[in-house]
């Protein structure tokens, strides 16, 4: 089976190799120093009888190596590249092996009794809570909180960076379509102003209107030069001509100023009594109805309202992508602020944390009683693609060394088995 070369492995596998051959070496030794102990005790126990006892220690614990040498190399491979039935376990059983390590996984760690138990045991709220109201920077010289605002305008900025204009203008467009077009306005519009003009909130506008006319009359006096005299026969005296447009605005100051001094003016009666009409066509007049839409529908299709819909998308996705990149933007700063805030919440307040923790509980066991076994499943199909050989030295690096212990040990207590037994038959047989 062909190795993995040093230069793939990491440098914890690399340690992992180098321990995993020592105590290969180790192991090994232990079986040739019995091996030799055997030869030399069988070779002199005519010589010294008491070299019985230690051939039949060196019989043990050569048995006992080998006996572990052959377990061990069984669980990876092929003892000396003969194909024994059961052996090279772990390469020939690898899918399996994952399918039940899979089910094992799902059974006892992603039942709903477990995770249940286990939030219960944890103080998730007031643990977020003191974590991100710690004053304390972090190794990127950053509180907790700012970590959380950085880490979150990084992916903020990615996802604006990774829209398209066109994509959001269309969006864009589709929504004020559906929200806004499609919808009929005139009946809601009518109802709106029927309240209005009922309750009497609308003289306030109206008082606000004459005011401006009456700042504008003021400031306007030349305005009607002209404006009704122009149309005079040219025989009439210019005197008359200025008489005229004098007369037209001191009249037009006079109305107004009597619109503003007397609530009960004709004038407002006429504006609520139009209003008052506007509204009910607006609710049920099909060609007031007709009108709105059509002017509605002319506006939105308009060219010019497309360009401000993308200019103002444009304008408020720049303004967020210089906010979320300045560390010290209101944005960022207020948000930092907001999330210190929550920490202390959760940090003190007890009802808070127990609705938290109930979330976050039942969250966690939705998601484990609907996704256990696709999650569990991540385990197999990894298991799965994995090659064969890989797969059988990333496991024996991973526990090989251990198993070399159990060479290691087999030797020795082979050896104390096989003194134990020659013993007892030597004392009871003779």
């Amino acid at each position: 089976m062909a190795r993995t070369p040093p230069a793939l492995l990491s440098p914890a596998d690399q340690e992992r190799r180098r321990a995993l051959s020592l105590m290969k070496t180790v192991a090994l030794g232990a079986l040739v120093f019995m091996a030799v102990l055997f030869v030399v005790a069988f070779t002199l126990q005519e010589r010294y009888p008491w070299l019985d006892y230690v051939r039949a220690a060196a019989e043990g614990g050569m048995v006992g190596a080998l006996a572990d040498w052959f377990a061990v190399t069984a669980l990876f491979r092929h003892p000396l590249g003969i194909p024994i039935p059961h052996t090279a376990i772990i390469p020939n059983r690898k899918d399996e092996i994952g399918r039940t390590l899979g089910e094992f996984v799902e059974t006892n760690f992603l039942s709903e009794e477990v995770v249940r138990t286990k939030l219960d045991s944890l103080s998730i709220a007031m643990s977020v809570g003191r974590w991100l109201t710690d004053p304390e920077p972090s190794a990127q010289g950053q509180t907790h909180a700012q970590r959380v605002l950085s880490e979150g305008a990084t992916m903020a900025t990615g996802v604006l960076n990774a829209l398209s204009d066109d994509d959001v203008n269309g969006i864009i467009e589709d929504l004020a379509r559906t929200h806004l077009i499609m919808p009929e306005w005139g009946p809601p519009l009518g109802g709106w102003l029927e309240r209005i003009v009922a309750s009497g909130a609308h003289h306030g506008a109206v008082d606000m209107a004459a005011e401006n006319v009456a700042a504008w009359l003021e400031g306007n006096h030349a305005a009607f030069d002209g404006l009704v005299s122009r149309r005079l026969p040219t025989w009439v005296p210019s005197l008359a001509h200025r008489l005229v447009d004098d007369t037209i605005y001191n009249e037009a100051v006079r109305f107004v100023a009597a619109v503003r001094a007397d609530p009960d003016h004709p004038a407002r009666h006429a504006i609520d009594a139009y209003l008052e009409r506007l509204a009910d066509g607006l609710q049920h007049d099909p060609a007031t109805i007709g009108r709105l839409e059509d002017s509605k529908i002319a506006v939105f299709d308009s060219p010019r309202v497309r360009e401000l819909a993308a200019a103002a998308w444009n304008t408020a996705k720049t303004g967020l992508l210089t906010a979320l990149a300045d560390p010290d933007s209101g944005l960022r700063t207020r948000a930092t602020a907001a999330l210190v805030d929550v920490g202390g919440r959760l940090r003190t307040d007890a009802a808070l944390q127990r609705r938290v923790d109930d979330w976050v509980g039942q969250g966690a066991v939705f998601l484990v009683s609907r996704y256990r076994h696709d999650i569990a499943s991540i385990i197999t199909d990894t298991v799965e693609r994995w090659d064969p050989a890989e797969t059988t030295e990333k496991i024996e690096l991973m526990v090989g060394r251990d198993l070399q212990y159990i060479r290691l040990n087999g030797t020795i207590v082979g050896a104390l088995a096989g003194l134990a037994i020659f013993t007892i038959a030597h004392a009871f047989l003779g």
